[in-house]
C-alpha cells in the first residue's frame, strides 16, 4: 500500500458503473425539476405583481372618472347660464334694476360653477380660431371664411369639455371652408346661426 491509497472499509463497496450512472441521471432529473419549479414560482410571482399593478391602475381610473355622469349633467347647467347671459343685450347702459341684478347673479353663479369645474378637473375646450381637431370638436357646418385658413374653427355653437384630459363632450363648431372642402365636415341638414 502506498501513502496515497486509502483503504476502504470492508463493508463499503464501490458502486458499479450502472449505479453511478443512475445516480447521476437521478441527480440531473432532480436538478431539472427544481429549475422547473423555480421558473414556475418566478412566473407566478410576476403574474401576481402584474395583476396587483393592473388592479391599482383600474382603481385609480375608477376613482378619477367616477364623477363623469355628474359632470355631464352640470354641462347643461353651464350652457343655460351662458345662454341667460347672452340673452341680455350688449347695449344695456340703462338696464332696469331687475335685469341688472339678474345678470349679476347669473354671472356670479357661472363663475362659481366654472370654479367648481376647475376644482374637479373639468376644463372648457376653447376651439375658436384653432384648427379643427376631430378628437375635441364636432363640425356642424362649413362656412366661407376667406380671411381664415381652411379647417379653422370660426364659429362655436356649443363649447366642449374635458374631464382630466378625457373628452366629456366635443365642441360643436363651424369650420372655415377651403377650396377643396372636406365632405365629412358638411352637415346633413343646415343649422341656422
Amino acid at each position: 500500500m502506498t501513502d496515497k491509497e486509502i483503504p476502504l472499509p470492508e463493508d463499503e463497496t464501490l458502486p458499479t458503473e450502472e449505479e453511478a450512472s443512475a445516480e447521476v441521471s437521478r441527480e440531473e432529473e432532480l436538478t431539472a425539476e427544481v429549475d422547473k419549479l423555480k421558473d414556475q414560482l418566478l412566473r407566478t410571482l410576476a403574474e401576481l405583481d402584474n395583476y396587483r399593478k393592473r388592479a391599482e391602475r383600474e382603481r385609480e381610473e375608477t376613482a378619477k372618472y367616477a364623477t363623469t355622469g355628474f359632470a355631464r349633467e352640470l354641462l347643461t347647467v353651464a350652457d343655460n347660464l351662458r345662454r341667460a347671459l347672452e340673452s341680455v343685450p350688449e347695449d344695456h347702459d340703462h338696464p332696469e334694476k331687475l335685469l341688472k341684478s339678474l345678470m349679476e347673479g347669473v354671472e356670479i353663479t357661472e363663475k362659481e360653477l366654472l370654479f367648481a369645474f376647475k376644482k374637479h378637473g373639468i376644463e372648457k375646450i376653447e376651439p375658436l380660431g384653432k384648427p379643427f381637431d376631430h378628437h375635441l370638436h364636432q363640425a356642424m357646418f362649413e362656412v366661407d371664411a376667406p380671411d381664415q385658413p381652411a379647417g379653422t374653427v370660426v364659429h362655436v355653437l356649443q363649447v366642449g369639455y374635458q374631464l382630466s384630459g378625457r373628452l366629456l363632450r366635443p365642441a360643436l363648431v363651424g369650420v372655415a371652408k377651403g377650396k377643396n372642402s372636406d365632405p365629412t365636415l358638411q352637415p346633413t341638414e343646415t343649422i341656422p346661426t
